[in-house]
């Protein structure tokens, strides 16, 4: 979708009287979305799922990003305490079962958020993984939302060319190499033959959070 499109789109979801909101990792290629949004509508809330594992460059680089482009930025914490997120050998989840930290701290918060909002717009793009070029552009979620995808058909080549025409500050880690950056302990630099999501959980045979598995009505 183009801006006209997405903001077309954004306006049949106001004039019905539908709640949206957004989430954003706050990297390079994600703030496009927020750019767009912030030309539409910036009182939009962006919510920063906030694990608590995020590298100190992320979230300077959301302050940033949410000062400059004048963005509603709410952050997002789980309800499960660090000391109770251990496996039975006292060790934090992220060593020993990434998904059910990813549960605690990423899908549990947003499926209750869900419950707030109609509409939920989303930056994923179908050139990332399988999963997401399975999905559409409108697709239906938990408590009766809906999940938006206004990227669904962009490229990594469009996003570099927005980034470019509206010169985007870059996420501070990329140029060290770090082309998709989630929590600290889980994220990698990428390597010349790895695809850009294989740097997440890498070697754990884990490319997706549950965000985009989890939240989506089968």
């Amino acid at each position: 979708m183009n801006f006209d499109e997405i903001k077309r789109q954004l306006e049949i979801y106001k004039s019905e009287g539908r709640t949206m909101f957004t989430t954003s990792s706050f990297q390079s290629h994600s703030i496009v979305l927020l750019h767009i949004l912030s030309r539409i509508d910036n009182s939009i809330p962006v919510v920063f799922i906030n694990t608590g594992y995020h590298f100190p460059e992320t979230v300077e680089f959301k302050d940033k990003v949410a000062t400059e482009f004048n963005l509603n930025v709410i952050d997002l914490k789980s309800e499960t305490p660090k000391f109770m997120q251990k496996d039975p050998d006292g060790k934090l989840l992220f060593t020993s079962d990434p998904d059910h930290c990813c549960f605690l701290n990423k899908t549990q918060p947003v499926n209750r958020l869900l419950m707030q909002y109609d509409i939920w717009i989303n930056g994923v793009r179908a050139d990332q993984s399988a999963v997401r070029k399975a999905m559409q552009v409108e697709q239906p979620a938990p408590n009766d939302t809906v999940r938006f995808h206004p990227m669904l058909d962009w490229n990594a080549k469009m996003i570099y060319q927005y980034q470019k025409e509206y010169n985007l500050p870059k996420h501070p880690l990329e140029n060290a190499g770090y082309l998709s950056i989630g929590c600290e302990p889980c994220t990698r630099r990428v390597d010349p033959e790895m695809m850009e999501r294989e740097a997440r959980w890498y070697g754990m045979n884990k490319t997706e959070c549950g965000l985009h598995t989890d939240l989506v009505s089968k």
